[in-house]
């Protein structure tokens, strides 16, 4: 198990990140003005579409739907590292090291990230119509993404409590600054009710929030990709900057988790040494 210093110095540059969080980008500004007018430009059909993924992320936290992801190929990565062949479930990849965790979950955002900036420059070609596509695939590849991390630092996406925390990470890295402020104290509070998660489950009823949120945080971007040619380069940068973005976002927060997890086991550990 990891030292207990080492341990909290990876929370403090987890606690940094999250500050950083709470800063205003110009870019945030740009992408957070009226999205009234946007929805005027917005044909139906896509319109149509959006009501398609709010009826899906409802869908997705009660049951995974069509989103949830297998956790085989994961486990097969921890086996290939770990020298024995302790990790066969998902509860194993709670006991390796963090260190193996972050390697691997770096490696698959980053082949993510890569993912989305192809697909981004493709459906920029077609303007409107591809567009359509985009969205909900970006979404869909989104949600996989942080359930793929949620597996590499030990937890399982198919428990309902999980694909809340996940979707509170999707609006974390879609929401205002006011709105990171109040979802990393709803995340901070998550840990400290770990196994008691009917708060959390309570705010299911916001879910709707999320997709209106992913929508505001895309229109300004995807617009762009409505302009011929300069449409390729744009649905490239703003799908690989969503991604990164969630990767980074999922990786940290769950990170978060895991080493407050070892914290709290390295003090029963010294608890029960001391009482032996």
């Amino acid at each position: 198990m990891e030292e207990r210093e080492w341990l909290k110095a990876q929370l403090k540059e987890i606690e940094k990140w999250e500050k950083d969080q709470q800063k205003v980008w110009f870019w945030e500004k740009l992408s957070r003005l009226p999205f009234q007018m946007l929805d005027k430009l917005t044909p139906a059909f896509i319109q149509k579409k959006i009501g398609v993924l709010l009826d899906e992320m409802g869908h997705y936290i009660q049951s995974g739907g069509a989103y949830l992801t297998s956790e085989k190929g994961i486990i097969h990565q921890f086996q290939k590292k770990c020298a024995d062949e302790s990790i066969q479930r998902i509860e194993d990849i709670g006991k390796a090291p963090i260190e193996m965790m972050d390697a691997i979950s770096e490696h698959m955002g980053k082949n993510r990230t890569n993912l989305a900036t192809v697909q981004g420059a493709t459906t920029g070609v077609g303007g409107m119509f591809t567009l359509a596509a985009d969205i909900p695939a970006v979404l869909g590849l989104s949600l996989k993404t942080l359930q793929d991390i949620a597996v590499t630092y030990g937890y399982d996406p198919k428990n309902k409590e999980e694909r809340v925390f996940i979707i509170k990470c999707l609006q974390l890295n879609s929401a205002d600054v006011v709105g990171k402020k109040s979802i990393l104290k709803e995340l901070k509070s998550y840990h400290a009710s770990e196994g008691k998660h009917e708060n959390m489950i309570s705010q299911i009823q916001g879910w709707r929030e999320v997709v209106y949120n992913y929508r505001d945080s895309f229109g300004w971007k995807k617009l762009f990709q409505l302009v011929p040619i300069a449409g390729i380069l744009f649905g490239a940068v703003s799908n690989r900057s969503q991604l990164k973005g969630i990767a980074e976002t999922g990786m940290m927060q769950y990170r978060k988790r895991r080493i407050l997890t070892r914290l709290e086991e390295l003090t029963e550990q010294e608890q029960s040494e001391s009482g032996a």
